[in-house]
């Protein structure tokens, strides 16, 4: 039997961090879907399709990584995909607080749900997409900070390339 988790977030954009998560995973599980959640509350500024781009070219669509999106609760989309193990990365201190609670309340809502935390590499434990969209958006190079169909993305969005 494989061993799949679910590696969910807005990645918007895909980061190096985020990146290294998904490689280190690969590692652990026999296969990762990348969900891609998709917040009608939010005004993300990069589509799902978009974002679905740039996760398959950064992993130059290796065949383990299926990449998919969701409305609603996490639980209830593993439950859907038939997944008990959910994939987080936790960057700094301040994340786990947060990360505690959510992997508690995703296991008081389903039990056979579980979470693995995973820190990210020390070389990406500062990047956020928010911070990547506010350095991209005042003409600051991010090319080291996500993969580089996401940082020409940017660059366009942003009116700095054409």
């Amino acid at each position: 039997m494989k061993r799949v988790a679910i590696y969910p977030g807005s990645f918007d954009p895909l980061t190096n961090g985020h990146l290294s998560i998904i490689h280190r995973g690969l590692q652990t599980f026999d296969g990762l879907i990348v969900a891609i959640a998709n917040n009608s509350k939010k005004t993300p500024l990069f589509s799902v399709e978009e974002r679905r781009a740039f996760i398959l070219d950064a992993v130059d669509h290796d065949p383990r990584v299926e990449v998919d999106s969701f409305e609603g609760l996490m639980v209830n989309y593993a439950r859907k995909r038939n997944v008990k193990t959910i994939l987080r990365g936790l960057r700094a201190v301040s994340d786990f607080e947060y990360e505690f609670q959510l992997a508690n309340m995703n296991r008081k809502l389903d039990p056979a749900c579980d979470t693995v935390f995973m820190m990210t590499g020390e070389d990406y434990f500062y990047i956020s997409s928010q911070l990547v969209r506010e350095v991209a958006s005042l003409g600051g190079d991010v090319s080291g900070l996500v993969p580089p169909i996401a940082a020409r993305a940017l660059r366009k969005k942003y009116g700095f390339e054409t």
